[in-house]
C-alpha cells in the first residue's frame, strides 16, 4: 500500500481525530486494535483507511485495511511491527486511549462488487494481507453472494495463523443463520513444518496453486466461470500468482469489463 508522511498541517480538515479503544497482540510483533468511528465515517468491506500517528512532532500516515464490519460502530485494524519503521515504532507502543487520526474518505477496490459474476471466492493473502477478508467475511452479503468461500492465509509460523476464534464464529453463525455458503479455510505455513491444525499446510500459496495441491485441499478447481479470486500480500507472490492465474485464461478484474481477479500490494 501507499505511504505518506508530512507535516501536521489542515489534519481536522481531512481527518478525524479517534482514540484507541482497544489492543489485543497476536505476537510480539502482530497486534489488532480498535478505534472509535467518526458517525459519518462509510466504508466498503475490502477498503483501507489511512491513519495518522503524532511522531515527534509530526503526523506520520500509514494505510492499514479496515478489518470490521461496515456496520460496526468501532474501526479495526491489523498490523505488523517493522523494525526500524517511524509509524510502527509508535504503533508498538500504542495503548487504549492513545488519539490515532483518521482520515475521512476510505480507499481501495478490494471489494466484492468488482465481480459480475462467479460463484466460489477465492481470497488468498500472506501476512497481514489477511486483513480485507477478516471484513468480507463479517458481511452477510458476502455469505449470499457466494456458493464457496475459501480463505487461504499463508504465514511463516502457525501462531501468526491469527483470528482463527473469529473464522469458526462466522461459520457457526452461517450455519445457524441458514447462509447458503460454506467456508473453506486453508492454514499455510512456509517455516514451521509441525502440524498446529490437522488440515495445515506447508509451502508458499504460488507452489500450492503450481502442482494443484491447493484445489485438491479444498476440494474445488479454479477455473473462469466460477472462480474469482482476490490476492492481498507480499508483492512477490502477487506478482508470480498473476502470472499463475492468467496462465489459466483467468485475467484481472476491470471496472465493467469482466475479469476473475483482484489483487492488492500489502507489506
Amino acid at each position: 500500500m501507499s505511504v505518506e508522511t508530512g507535516p501536521n498541517d489542515k489534519v481536522s480538515d481531512k481527518a478525524t481525530k479517534e482514540a484507541v479503544i482497544s489492543v489485543q497482540r497476536w505476537t510480539d510483533k502482530l497486534l489488532t486494535f480498535r478505534t472509535t468511528r467518526a458517525p459519518g465515517y462509510q466504508f466498503v468491506a475490502g477498503q483501507f483507511a489511512r491513519l495518522g500517528l503524532m511522531v515527534n512532532g509530526e503526523m506520520v500516515w500509514r494505510a492499514y485495511s479496515i478489518t470490521s464490519a461496515s456496520g460496526d460502530d468501532f474501526l479495526e485494524y491489523y498490523a505488523i511491527i517493522v523494525p526500524g519503521g517511524a509509524f510502527t515504532t509508535a504503533l508498538a507502543q500504542i495503548a487504549e486511549g492513545d488519539p490515532v487520526w483518521v482520515e475521512k474518505l476510505s480507499y481501495g477496490f478490494m471489494t466484492a462488487d468488482r465481480f459480475a459474476d462467479g460463484s466460489d471466492l477465492w481470497m488468498l493473502a500472506t501476512g497481514t494481507g489477511l486483513g480485507p477478508f477478516v471484513s468480507l467475511l463479517q458481511e452477510r452479503s458476502t455469505w449470499e453472494r457466494f456458493r464457496h468461500l475459501v480463505l487461504v492465509h499463508c504465514v511463516r509460523q502457525a501462531d501468526e495463523l491469527t483470528y482463527q476464534d473469529k473464522f469458526a464464529a462466522l461459520q457457526e453463525q452461517a450455519a445457524t443463520l441458514g447462509l447458503p455458503a460454506t467456508l473453506h479455510l486453508v492454514r499455510v505455513t512456509t517455516r514451521d513444518t509441525a502440524m498446529t491444525y490437522p488440515d495445515q499446510m506447508h509451502g508458499r500459496i504460488t507452489t500450492l496453486l503450481q502442482d494443484g495441491s491447493l484445489e485438491r485441499q479444498v476440494g474445488l478447481a479454479i477455473d473462469i466461470n466460477s472462480s474469482r479470486l482476490m490476492v492481498c500480500g507480499n508483492p512477490d507472490m502477487i506478482t508470480e500468482t498473476r502470472e499463475l492465474l492468467r496462465q489459466r485464461g483467468l485475467g484481472p478484474c476491470r471496472r465493467n469489463a469482466g475479469g476473475q481477479f483482484i489483487t492488492e500490494d500489502y507489506w
